[in-house]
């Protein structure tokens, strides 16, 4: 039978993943959870002018880290806790600028089975309707 995580108990458990798994580099990236369910969950990169490169927008690298880093902290709200879990698989796609601000990201998890997790992330710059961002990606579990 399969456990019911409830709303809390999944951000809770993406709250701590956020704040507790990743090297020092991401975090200083500062996501943060909103909100969660065991479907997918919404997060925030708040405003960091560090993240933009030479052309006023923000790099690649960071877009790419804040959708894995996301995706790992959903599947632990899914979970109701966090799992060992490696990237097998992201594929992105930068579909427009992100310029310095604050970034809504959310994922959706697609399938969470007893081996792999897959899932899919979508960025927009706060308050446009416009994705500017998406990638799809694959996890192993590595405790199973």
């Amino acid at each position: 039978m399969t456990e019911t995580i409830t709303p809390a108990a999944a951000l809770n458990a993406a709250r701590d993943t956020l704040g507790s798994v990743f090297a020092p580099w991401i975090n200083a990236l500062r996501l943060e959870a909103l909100a969660a369910t065991a479907e997918g969950g919404d997060f925030r990169l708040p405003e960091n002018r560090d993240l933009a490169h030479a052309g006023g927008v923000i790099c690649g690298q960071a877009t790419a880290s804040a959708a894995d880093t996301c995706a790992v902290a959903a599947i632990a709200a899914a979970n109701g806790r966090f799992r060992p879990c490696t990237t097998v698989d992201m594929t992105t796609h930068f579909i427009r600028p992100l310029k310095p601000g604050p970034v809504s990201i959310r994922v959706d998890l697609l399938s969470n089975g007893r081996r792999m997790a897959y899932l899919r992330v979508e960025m927009r710059a706060e308050g446009d309707t416009r994705i500017a961002f998406t990638a799809t990606g694959a996890y192993a579990y590595l405790d199973g």
